[in-house]
């Protein structure tokens, strides 16, 4: 069999929104590596965002920040930043409109001074999750406290929280076109978050980069997700695979659609194509 080179969104994916990770997914990494297929995360969230126990499966190599940054081996090998004029518009914008964020580094965050807060409220709202620990609501909280400006420098992209409906449209509207605007994919960050990074900056570039330097083809390439942040990633590789609860966006460019991730979708969407 030709190996094949396979990227892995991580929420809604390899993990449920109540932050559950699957053991049929680790089984399914694990078995599709043991059988000479390359298998990278690629996610939205930051390097230091990555649950413990997801990188802890072990991977090829990692896409974070929705294209920003990829590592292979653990060694950072592209990075691709918004410049410290675009951080500093990006951070007045949303602050002139009292929208929280969270800047994204390589390997830190940067919460905005009420994002906590507003996280807060949307736990004791429940409609984050109704299956949720309340310990690793406290650690979540913990992470997004204010600990002072956010650097200008090495930022790759930036979540902005929302459920105003009309919070998405003022920020995809009002930063412009020379900017990278879609739809958030947590659902703790409101319906109608977002993210933004530098155009051209997204999931199925970065494949393209880092497959091109490693000499291996993109017809050969598979990926999974279910949110805005992978449709690019699905529409470059060979082939392109939705899980059952992914947005109609996603399902719509995606080559087939797997179950839903309660119901082991990586593992049966792996299994069918007999990667594993």
């Amino acid at each position: 069999m030709t190996a094949r080179t396979i990227f892995l969104d991580v929420d809604g994916t390899l993990i449920d929104h109540d932050q559950h990770l699957a053991p049929s997914a680790i089984a399914a990494v694990g078995d599709a590596r043991r059988r000479g297929h390359l298998v990278f995360l690629s996610t939205g969230r930051s390097r230091s965002e990555i649950p413990d126990e997801v990188l802890a499966i072990g991977f090829d190599g990692v896409i974070s920040a929705g294209g920003g940054f990829t590592e292979r081996h653990g060694v950072l090998v592209d990075s691709r930043l918004l410049t410290a004029r675009d951080v500093e518009e990006i951070q007045s914008f949303l602050s002139s409109r009292g929208i929280e964020y969270i800047m994204q580094g390589y390997d830190a965050i940067h919460p905005s001074r009420g994002a906590a807060e507003r996280l807060s409220s949307a736990l004791a709202s429940g409609r984050v999750g109704s299956e949720r620990d309340g310990a690793d609501d406290d650690e979540l909280l913990a992470r997004l406290s204010y600990r002072g400006a956010a650097p200008t420098e090495g930022i790759a992209k930036v979540t902005f929280l929302g459920d105003h409906p009309r919070t998405f449209v003022t920020v995809r509207d009002g930063l412009g076109d020379g900017f990278h605007v879609i739809t958030g994919t947590i659902p703790y960050l409101g319906e109608a978050g977002g993210e933004v990074s530098r155009r051209g900056v997204d999931k199925g570039a970065a494949i393209e980069r880092l497959l091109a330097a490693e000499g291996l083809s993109l017809d050969d390439a598979v990926a999974i997700g279910d949110s805005a942040n992978d449709l690019e990633m699905l529409e470059i590789v060979g082939l392109g695979i939705a899980m059952g609860n992914a947005d109609a966006a996603v399902k719509a460019v995606a080559d087939e659609i797997t179950r839903p991730v309660s119901q082991d979708g990586v593992w049966h969407a792996l299994r069918s194509h007999g990667l594993i």
